[in-house]
């Protein structure tokens, strides 16, 4: 029957990709963890495609899954947050209609949120397995696996800023972080992920929910482009320039409030730097060329 409260809310969105939508689906009714709920988020695509992939979910689990039908595309962002405002649970993840997960995830990382040593912390984040694809004959066949920012110990604010750190597939968080800091940034057509991070990771740090094995997988088709295409490979151009208009409406904030001296300075004293490493790794280059050195062993040889 159906739960009370579901502990975890599942935000799929979806726009005319039913092969994907049916792997979201299975990755999701395949969890261990059996109190969830999932709202599909049918951004402006064809309803009876979502609705068939849906009814396709095991019958015990179908009263899960909700669809929300909007007859236009509001984007991704617009996307997640009507997604988030029609659930419930105290813990929310975003599963891309294109991702999966390890079958223990959703499990693992209720238990880790509800561990009383936890309480203070937002969310937590997997280690992401990035998966390359591509689409064949109307399947998908696996190309390779690579796990996604290997070398970083923790997801820190730091590194964040350099650029994101995780993907939606793997954070779960919770829902009073919305009531904290706000829904999802509606103008941003792309990494409203990265810039909710940002803000999550001001409030306090967060850990890797194992830091060995990556429990979420992350799909990407470099060579797709159109609803097959990853979204962040199809829309580089897009990422640069958003990225850009982000860091430049931060930059102004705080410019405003504390003045431009720091942001001068640091300015000055990177391109300095940069431009001494440029000089001496010319140098070192001449110093152990070696066409270089012959030329100066002949020169002073025919000198004499």
């Amino acid at each position: 029957g159906p739960m009370t409260e579901p502990r975890v809310a599942i935000v799929v969105r979806t726009k005319d990709r039913p092969r994907f939508l049916d792997r979201a689906l299975r990755s999701i009714t395949a969890q261990t963890l059996s109190d969830w709920e999932c709202v599909v988020v049918n951004d402006g695509g064809d309803p009876a495609a979502v609705d068939a992939m849906v009814a396709r979910v095991p019958e015990k689990l179908r009263e899960q899954v909700r669809v929300l039908h909007r007859q236009e595309s509001h984007g991704r962002w617009a996307s997640a947050n009507a997604g988030v405002l029609t659930t419930t649970a105290p813990y929310l993840v975003l599963h891309d209609d294109d991702d999966s997960w390890h079958p223990s995830f959703l499990e693992r990382a209720a238990d880790y949120l509800d561990s009383e040593k936890n309480d203070k912390r937002g969310g937590v984040v997997s280690k992401i397995e990035i998966v390359w694809e591509r689409v064949e004959g109307g399947d998908y066949v696996e190309l390779g696996r690579e796990v996604f920012q290997q070398h970083l110990t923790a997801p820190t604010l730091g590194d964040t800023m350099l650029h994101n750190r995780f993907v939606p597939i793997g954070f779960v968080y919770r829902r009073t972080l919305h009531d904290e800091l706000g829904l999802y940034d509606e103008r941003l057509p792309v990494v409203g992920d990265w810039n909710f991070a940002l803000k999550v990771l001001t409030k306090g740090a967060l850990e890797y929910l194992d830091d060995d094995k990556p429990l979420a997988y992350w799909h990407q088709r470099p060579a797709s482009a159109g609803s097959d295409g990853n979204s962040v490979i199809s829309s580089n151009d897009e990422h640069a320039k958003i990225d850009a208009q982000l860091r430049d409406e931060a930059l102004r904030a705080w410019v405003a409030k504390n003045g431009p001296g720091l942001p001068l300075y640091l300015t000055k004293f990177i391109d300095q730097r940069l431009v001494e490493m440029e000089d001496r790794i010319r140098t070192d280059i001449e110093r152990y060329s070696l066409p270089e050195r012959a030329l100066r062993v002949l020169k002073s040889k025919f000198r004499k």
